[in-house]
Parts: structure tokens; sequence; C-alpha cells
């Protein structure tokens, strides 16, 4: 059975699964119950809502909130004198670039770890006669997808710093099974703790094989390594909204996204390229292991001294409405029932899907891409393969700005889709006046990273702010769900379209060339989304609540240090009146369409 028709099987299976996990997480007497209560300041009249929950985190989340509670009663106290409500004003924090980048770094190790076979399968199989890389492989995605279903009501149970620490730490412990410590070539230190001994008896005494002759762990160890990462991994793709929400601006949040959501390219990359150096031997392959479980342990280490829940005040207009209104998220499915109840969330489902299927069909067969474009050599089809993964971020990172600013998230993403539509065909069109160009080839492919790669941060983006005030983490659940499900079911048939030509004008030389079968399904499905998304015409509800406030008092968002709050760097994100009438021309036509629903 090929990698593909497995990847599909167990894809399909392990929905119904994680529906039958997740209703049985849903129905714990554990679950979260709040009773609000509202308390008005009797100079300003400003209605202050809190909650009390026998629910730890909730209790977490109000003392994480206090010092805003305390600006917000301050503010009331304040405007005495003037008889006026002044409201608090958002405000960024320093720390967020911090959060930033651990999210990223943990996102980049995931899927380093995921695919660190993939490039020396050959390695992996002569070290571990009877197992292959692709079944390893198979059952990191099956985990990932299982835990997809759990990570919302997880990270609504213990908070994001909580559970970020957490998948961190049994990641870290999942490299560590994978690598043992054969790698350290002084084996006087590890000797002397004793580990090599409690490593070799399997644990603790238990029936797991020792560790093979080269120094590698046996293969159970590897498999319940490989499990421990797979779970990890959904903690770290599913919360980047939710993250860019509570930490960044309204300007920022689109980059922000595209950063922690597209970093994990960066891991694919990177294991093609020191896989690829490192894993030529067993022994080889016993370093590589270890490598990364050093890395980990070291990001590790700063996530738990460095990872921060919530800012002492929100980054947004919104983010303060839904503190201001006592906002509480409903479980998973409750969430996700809500969303596709909600006009215009199938649109940027729909783009995610397209987005992350044509870049996960395109980087499973980019050996077969560039050898019949005429790139042969392993090294620089690495290379090809690296700078793919590369310009996605890249793409995310300039295209993402651009959204930050202007707020065009269909025109963008139209404009997207239809260059991801024009860019698959190179891949996989050859003229035969003009035979094979390994240029236009390269081109196309990095043009592909930069067109296909930023769709799917702008349209998380874009979800979240259709269903605001709805859960951010549950969003981003429901389209990894769906893209992961829709590129199993793909990858087979796009495997199997790539054994077929299709020839054009035959009877012309001039004109006479041929195009591949998986090219033109991918050329289909991206004009199929590209006509489905055009219909998009849903009000911004997250965007309109952060504009009314800025346009109505100005917002003043400010660079602050988290010791001591002092502005650095300060700078106002208030925008005019005017500015705001030109970004949205139609803001109180989809008011009403909003106050409607």
């Amino acid at each position: 059975m090929s990698l593909s028709t497995r990847i599909s099987a167990l894809t399909l299976l392990l929905v119904l699964l994680g529906c039958s996990t997740t209703s049985a997480f849903q129905s714990s007497p554990n679950r979260r119950t709040v009773e609000k209560v509202t308390t008005t300041s009797p100079k300003t009249n400003l209605q202050i809502p809190t909650t009390t929950s026998n629910f730890p985190i909730q209790q977490q989340r109000q003392q994480s909130s206090a010092p805003l509670q305390a600006k917000l009663n301050g503010l009331n106290g304040s405007s005495s004198n003037n008889n006026k409500t002044t409201k608090l004003q958002p405000q960024v924090y320093p720390q967020r670039w911090v959060q930033l980048s651990y999210l990223s770094l943990l996102a980049l190790l995931s899927d380093w770890i995921c695919f660190s076979v993939a490039a020396s399968p050959s390695t992996f199989e002569t070290a571990f006669p009877g197992h292959s890389a692709a079944n390893l492989i198979d059952i990191f995605l099956f985990t990932n997808v299982a835990s997809c279903f759990l990570v919302t009501d997880i990270v609504q149970k213990v908070g994001l710093q909580r559970a970020i620490q957490g998948a961190a730490v049994v990641m870290t412990l999942g490299c560590w099974c994978r690598s043992g410590f054969g790698f350290v070539h002084d084996w006087g230190v590890a000797n002397a703790l004793g580990i090599n001994d409690y490593v070799t008896s399997g644990l603790g005494g238990s029936t797991v094989p020792p560790p093979t002759e080269d120094g590698l762990v046996s293969y159970w160890l590897i498999l319940v390594g490989t499990i421990l990462v797979g779970a990890a991994q959904p903690f770290f793709q599913c919360t980047p909204p939710m993250l860019s929400a509570t930490w960044f601006a309204s300007n920022e949040r689109a980059t922000s996204t595209a950063v922690a959501l597209n970093f994990n390219q960066i891991g694919i990359a990177t294991a093609f390229l020191v896989g690829g150096g490192m894993a030529t031997s067993a022994s080889g392959l016993e370093d590589y292991f270890g490598l990364i479980a050093c890395l980990c342990s070291l990001v590790t280490v700063g996530c738990l001294v460095q990872f921060q829940n919530l800012p002492p005040s929100p980054p947004s207009s919104s983010e303060i409405e839904k503190l201001e209104n006592g906002h509480v998220e409903p479980p998973f499915f409750e969430s996700v029932k809500q969303f596709f109840q909600t006009p215009g969330f199938i649109f940027p489902l729909m783009a995610f899907i397209c987005s992350i299927s044509i870049t996960n069909i395109v980087g499973a067969f980019i050996d077969e891409v560039m050898t019949r474009g005429g790139i042969t050599d392993q090294f620089q089809i690495d290379l090809a393969g690296a700078g793919f993964e590369l310009a996605i971020l890249v793409g995310g990172i300039v295209i993402g700005g651009y959204v930050d600013k202007t707020k065009e998230y269909k025109k963008v993403t139209l404009a997207c889709i239809a260059a991801t539509m024009a860019l698959c065909i190179p891949l996989g069109l050859t003229e035969h006046s003009i035979g094979q160009e390994p240029l236009l080839l390269l081109l196309a492919l990095l043009g592909l990273g930069m067109a296909a790669g930023p769709v799917q941060p702008i349209n998380a983006e874009l979800a979240v702010d259709v269903t605001y005030p709805g859960d951010e983490t549950a969003v981003e659940s429901v389209q990894q769900i769906g893209g992961n499900l829709v590129s199993a079911l793909l990858v087979p048939v796009a495997e199997a379209a790539a054994q077929v030509d299709y020839q054009i004008f035959p009877k012309t030389p001039e004109l006479a060339s041929d195009i591949r079968g998986d090219v033109v399904l991918l050329t289909v499905l991206a004009g199929l989304t590209l006509g489905v998304f055009s219909f998009f015409d849903a009000p911004l509800r997250r965007t309109m609540a952060d504009a009314e406030s800025e346009g109505g008092g100005g917002s003043n968002n400010q660079d602050e240090t988290n010791a001591n709050g002092a502005a650095v760097n300060g700078k106002s994100h208030a925008t005019s009146n005017q500015k705001k009438k030109s970004l949205f021309p139609s803001l109180n036509k989809k008011k009403e369409l909003v106050n409607r629903d």
C-alpha cells in the first residue's frame, strides 16, 4: 500500500475517532460554568462585566486581567471632573515578539521532526529493517489530526501559556525518546548519571528492546516519540490567530499569523537540507536525532521561562470590547456549529483548504516536478524544495503586511489564487519545440510559494474576523482539520493523475506540448476556488469593532516595557475618520447587516 493511500485511509478514520473523543471531553463534569456580574460606576455609569467561575482557568484569567480591571476602575474615577467616560486605550508590548518567536520556533521544530526521515528514507529503513519512513510519517499525521479535535478545549481549560509550555515539554520528551543518549560520544557523563543503563533497559525495566549496535534506540521508542510529537504539534499550528488577537495590534495581526503559521515550512526545508547531509548512515542518523533533541530542549527551556499568557492590556479595541462584554468561549463543537451558521465563514475555509492542498501536493512530489523539468541533481532538488518553503514564509510576511494596512482580504486572496492557478501550469507543461526549461520551472516554483502560501494566514485572519467574537483557536482547528483531510484525499488522486500526460495541439509542431495530469488537477482546484471565493460578501465584524472605536475616540496603541510600563517607541495607531472611510467605504451598510443578524 502506498504512502498516499495509507494517509487517505487513516485520515478518514481519525475524523470519526476525533469526534467521539472530543464529545467525551466536552461531557466532562469540569466544564466551565460562568456567572456574569455587572458593576456600574456611580460617576460614569460605565458598566464593567466580570465573571465568576468554579473553573481554575477562569480564576487565572481574572488574575491575569487584574491590572486591566484596575485601569478600568481608575479611568472611571478619573472622569468625575469632566463627567466624561474615558475608555481604556489599546496597548502593545515588546513581549509580543518573544511570544511570536517561541511559537514560530516550536512550529519549525515540530515539522522538522515530522519530516526528519523524509530526506533519507533508505538510511532509516536500513537501520530499522521491516519498518519504513513512510509508516512513521503516517503515524505522525494520524496523531496530529486527532489532536486537532482536542486542542481548542484544552487551551480554554488551561490557558495559552500552559498549553504551549505543556506541548513543548511533550514534544521534547518525544525527541529524547527518538534520539536516546547514544549520540553523546563521551559516555562518561551519561554513564555516571545512569542514563544509558536506564535507556538500555527499556525505560526502567520494560520489555522494549535495547538500542541497536549503532547506538540508535529501538523502533518502539522511535514510535512512542513520534506519537508524542504528533500530539503536540497542533498546539503550535492552531493557536497563531489566538496569539495575534491577544498580543498584536489590529494592523499587525495578519503578519504575525503569517509568520507563526508558515514557519513550519522552514522546518520542512530544514529536514531536507540538514537531514540529507547528516543522515547518510546509521551513526549519522543517530547524531541527527540527537541534534534535534538538543535544539528542542533549548527552545522548550526558554519557552518555560519567557512565554506568557496575556498582556497587561489588550492590544486592540475589539479585544477590549470582548473583555468588557464578558465574552466566554463555548466548547469546540458548539463553536464549529456557530461558525458554519455565520455568513461568510465557508469562503475563507475553502481558500485555506485550496492553499494548503496545493502546497502539500507540490511539496510531496517535488522530486518528480524538478526531474521532469530538467533538474536532476539531488542537492539541487533539495535546494529548490527549501526555496519553495522559504517563499511561502516570505510571501506570507510581505502580503500579510499589506493586508494588515488595507484589510483588503478579498482582493488580495483573489489575486493570490489567480496567480497560483497561473503558476501551477509551468510545473507540468512541456513545449516540444523548446524542451525542458529548468530556469522557468524554478521561477514558477518560487512564485507559486509566494502566491499560494499567504492565502492560509490571510484567510485564517479573515475567518476570525467574520466570526468575531468567536474562538480564534477553534477557527484555526477547523481549517487545519479540513486542510489536512482534503490534502490526504487529493494526494492519491494527484499521484495517479501524474502518470497521465495530456497532449496539446499534437498536430501542430510549433505549438505541440503536453501537460501532466496532477498539474491539471491543481489548476482546476485553484480555478474553482477562485470562482467561489469571488462571491464572498460578509461583514468584517472584528475590523468594524476596531474601526468604530478608533474612529470615535482614537486608538493609542504603544509599545511598552513589560517590567515598568514605561513607553518606548511610542507610536499612535489612531486613524482619522477620513482614512477609515477610505478603508471601509461600506462600513455603515455592513453594520446594518450585522445588527440585523
